[in-house]
């Protein structure tokens, strides 16, 4: 089978690297890259000599962003090529016209790279929905923020140092955003939904970050058995569902507390199957493109995996409840003192909140807010 990749750097080069060394009987016939980085006969800077090319049957896209890869994918599909990316940000936001275009062109669209890095996670809420319902997921999907997070409480670092060393060993971007205010988790979040629950997810959901963090919550939080962890959370019960990024409290004992680096760590439960958690690589060069190879050798093995979206289930927000803690120097709400000007809320929603804590950083731009897991 010959393929195509578009983009060919930290992870295009992995998957060229990988399909070269280990996987006979596919070819990476064509690359496109940037008018000045043709440095391989194969590359090209035109699409068309790939999207126009009959013996090219799967283009792998992992340029990021949203355009021009929305673009790029939407022609590949309807020209009946298979389509396997890792580009969150573009798949959270087309999910579903993907879906579509691949159902008509009666090809492939996989995106198993897209959440997890090298962790087999949509893969595995694939083959947990053949005969399953997934009740709920959650967890650690963003190795930035677990390793900034993870480097304060094991080192006594300060969020800035954290984050200076996360960009340094190019965890983190020069402009971390993307990471520490959750949108990441978000976008990764969306398409963990929209798998697990067969729905087209809503894209607005209730999202908060790390970005005020400090050495001291960790340190009032781990004073109560607790630390703090930046998940993407989805629940699905009775026709309705919901979906939330926040931090979360969680128990220092438990798996996720653990989790060190910028590893991942991500969960769910399944109405027969019960709880499954799986830990890995999050990003690299190596691991998410080993996770774009496996989606590509499973087309050539026949793999014709599409979705649909079917169920139709309504978003609800009160679905995800909890109490939430939050710290700042005053909150004009009930609540219960829970530390030094750190505040408890009782039974809010994800999305009620965000609402609340919206309202407090327009006058305290350092408050921080995470949610109780009910394990604490």
């Amino acid at each position: 089978m010959k393929i195509a990749l578009l983009g060919h750097g930290t992870v295009g080069r992995g998957v060229d690297d990988i399909i070269r060394d280990r996987v006979p009987g596919i070819e990476v016939s064509r690359i496109l890259e940037l008018p000045d980085r043709l440095s391989d006969p194969r590359m090209t800077a035109d699409y068309s000599d790939i999207v126009n090319d009959p013996s090219i049957e799967l283009v792998v896209e992992c340029m990021g962003g949203i355009e021009p890869a929305h673009t790029f994918i939407c022609q590949a599909l309807m020209a009946h090529k298979h389509v396997v990316t890792s580009n969150k940000a573009v798949v959270a936001a087309h999910f579903d016209e993907f879906a579509r275009l691949a159902r008509q062109a009666d090809v492939a669209f996989l995106i198993e790279a897209s959440v997890g890095g090298g962790i087999p996670w949509i893969a595995s809420l694939d083959k947990i929905r053949r005969i399953d319902d997934v009740m709920s997921f959650s967890g650690i999907m963003n190795g930035t923020t677990n390793y900034i997070i993870d480097s304060m409480r094991r080192e006594g670092l300060d969020f800035d140092i954290a984050l200076g060393r996360a960009q340094e060993l190019g965890y983190a971007e020069r402009d971390p955003s993307a990471d520490i205010d959750g949108i990441d988790v978000a976008n990764k979040t969306i398409i963990s939904a929209c798998v697990a629950f067969d729905v087209d997810c809503v894209r607005d959901l209730p999202v908060t970050g790390i970005r005020t963090l400090t050495k001291a919550d960790l340190d009032l939080f781990a004073s109560r058995g607790l630390t703090v962890k930046l998940f993407g959370r989805g629940v699905r019960r009775d026709g309705r569902y919901a979906v939330a990024v926040e931090p979360v409290a969680i128990p220092s004992v438990s798996l996720e507390a653990s989790v060190p680096s910028n590893f991942n760590l991500v969960s769910c439960e399944g109405f027969t199957v019960g709880p499954l958690k799986f830990y890995g690589q999050g990003a690299g060069s190596l691991p998410t493109g080993n996770a774009i190879v496996q989606d590509v050798i499973d087309v050539s093995q026949g793999r014709r995996q599409t979705y649909d979206f079917s169920k139709g289930y309504e978003y609800d927000p009160s679905l995800l409840t909890s109490d939430y803690v939050i710290r700042t120097r005053s909150l004009n709400v009930r609540c219960d003192a829970w530390g030094p000007n750190a505040w408890c809320v009782h039974n809010y929603s994800a999305q009620q909140a965000r609402q609340l804590f919206e309202r407090v950083v327009k006058e305290d731009a350092s408050a921080f807010m995470a949610a109780l897991s009910q394990e604490g």
